[in-house]
């Protein structure tokens, strides 16, 4: 069999909750599909925010070990300093080496910070900023940043050159796909098998959509948050999706019930647009497969798709991360920057978030958002589909992280784990293969998995977790028992607690955690801020 192909798609602060197969009510047939004929994972962890999970993702690194243990920000030390190491190795530097055509599109985001709107003045492909061209990939396209404008980003790259014309019916999120089967039918052309790692933004804040996918869900949403998130946990659980039918959490304590919320139009369409955002995405997701279809190369492609963190709860304030981003659009349209109610969002001159009570229905049935540890922040559904590597298999429910897909794809390739690269020791992979996994094996992980992100911190080994939030005591559930984290065991966990302690602490000592509260000053100046939003 020719090797196989490999396409990795990351989706952007997409919550556990928000596909089709995962109880949605957002219309994702596309994706849905590739999990009915392969495997759906339900116990796939990521980094918690997404420059941690990309640098994990790409290297088979926990994060600090990548050198990204935050963001962007240079915290001044190996574990902190925002961007790829070079005692790493992305994905594609290794399946360079061993003949594949690597590409890109879509977001990078281990490259440093970017601090200036004016992106002019950006250092793109300097040691600090170093470019997908610079880290394995043969051809890039996309975002070196965090998030954009969809329809007028303010700063793409293609290979390492500035893109300046953005056409009039631009959307991002058809672009980067438009650009990856691009690539694709060069490879192919060339006989080729490639590596496409395919990083979407969509539905990364600002919530914009087309309006046409808009449309698709108005009235969905006036019923509000409550009684959506209840039937995705009704759906959840009348479809089998977990080994046993936890309870949902309780509503988050600092979201009001829909019942009195002053502006439920406001609110209804900001989740209406986010709807069509990961309905967008999934279309696009259908063009790349029909298009493997086309060329003869689906059967033997494995396709992996996944979100970089749990649903967003970050409010966009005026003079909070939107302060970040342009204030006009490429043809000089005045955006209005901001959670404003009396702004509907949508189009290209809005700058809006879905915000807590959103998020809480994207991340059902689990506890908190992206930023933090517990289930809310870390969990992604995993789809893995490849027909000539393994049969349809229905859910997988056994642990695995982020760092394990770079191993994965390393054994799907037949290639083996560089130990060096360009003249750079490489670190040992930190990721342990779950081919098996998905092969319909009982394979369960070896090593525990760990967790740290703002001082919030967990380890989960077999069938318990350790976490707390940052400042605050350890707390320890069941996770076979109790994933939606409800019942405490902690203070009764006995010598399981106390191992679990001991592991956190050997292992953010090895890798370089940092307390965060001496961390937080570097980063307040780094930004220039007063206060973390979020």
């Amino acid at each position: 069999m020719p090797r196989p192909n490999i396409v990795l798609i990351l989706a952007d602060d997409m919550g556990f909750a928000d596909l089709g197969c995962t109880g949605s009510e957002i219309r994702t047939p596309h994706i849905d599909s590739l999990a009915a004929g392969g495997r759906l994972v339900t116990s796939m962890y990521n980094c918690a925010r997404c420059c941690p999970t990309r640098a994990s993702l790409l290297t088979g690194l926990y994060p600090h070990n990548a050198g990204i243990g935050h963001m962007g920000a240079d915290l001044g030390t190996p574990a902190y300093q925002g961007f790829l190491r070079k005692d790493s190795a992305t994905i594609a530097e290794h399946l360079k080496a061993a003949g594949y055509r690597t590409l890109m599109s879509g977001k990078w985001h281990v490259a440093g910070e970017f601090e200036s709107r004016d992106v002019a003045t950006w250092q793109v492909g300097t040691e600090k900023h170093p470019t997908p061209n610079q880290r394995g990939f043969d051809h890039f396209y996309g975002l070196m940043d965090g998030a954009a404008n969809f329809f007028s980003p303010h700063h793409l790259l293609e290979d390492d050159c500035r893109v300046d014309v953005i056409p009039d019916d631009f959307y991002f999120t058809d672009a980067i796909t438009d650009k990856a089967i691009s690539m694709i039918e060069g490879s192919v052309a060339d006989e080729a098998p490639f590596f496409l790692y395919l990083a979407h933004t969509a539905p990364h804040w600002p919530l914009h959509a087309p309006p046409e996918d808009i449309a698709r869900y108005e009235g969905v949403y006036d019923k509000g948050w409550d009684a959506i998130r209840t039937a995705r946990h009704e759906t959840m659980n009348a479809n089998g999706l977990f080994q046993a039918n936890w309870d949902i959490s309780p509503r988050d304590p600092d979201v009001r019930p829909w019942e009195v919320e002053d502006n439920p139009d406001w609110e209804a369409r900001k989740m209406s647009t986010y709807a069509a955002m990961v309905d967008r995405m999934d279309q696009s997701i259908g063009r790349l497969v029909a298009e493997l279809k086309r060329l003869g190369q689906f059967d033997n492609t494995l396709i992996l798709f996944l979100s970089d963190n749990g649903g967003c709860a970050e409010f966009m304030a005026e003079d909070g991360w939107a302060r970040f981003y342009p204030d006009r659009t490429h043809d000089g349209q005045k955006v209005i920057l901001g959670n404003r109610p009396d702004v509907m969002p949508g189009d290209a001159g809005t700058f809006q978030s879905y915000d807590r009570p959103w998020a809480n229905v994207s991340n059902a049935p689990f506890r908190l958002f992206k930023h933090y540890v517990h289930e809310g922040g870390i969990s992604t559904p995993l789809v893995a589909h490849w027909p000539k590597g393994f049969a349809p298999g229905g859910t997988a429910h056994a642990p695995c992280h982020v760092v394990d897909i770079l191993p994965t794809i390393l054994e799907v390739a037949g290639v083996d784990y560089a130990s060096e690269v360009d003249g750079h020791a490489i670190q040992p992979c930190q990721g342990e293969s779950f081919l098996s996994l998905l092969r319909g094996s009982d394979w369960q992980r070896e090593a525990p998995i760990f967790f740290e992100h703002e001082g919030n911190g967990a380890v989960r080994a077999g069938p318990f977790k350790l976490v707390r939030l940052h400042g605050r005591d350890w707390e320890l559930y069941d996770m076979e028992a109790d994933r939606t984290e409800l019942n405490d065991l902690a203070g009764r966990g006995g010598r399981i607690e106390a191992d679990l302690q001991r592991q956190y602490a050997n292992w953010a000592e090895a890798c370089g955690v940092v307390d965060w509260d001496l961390q937080v000053p570097k980063l307040l100046a780094a930004w220039g801020m007063p206060s973390i939003d979020g």
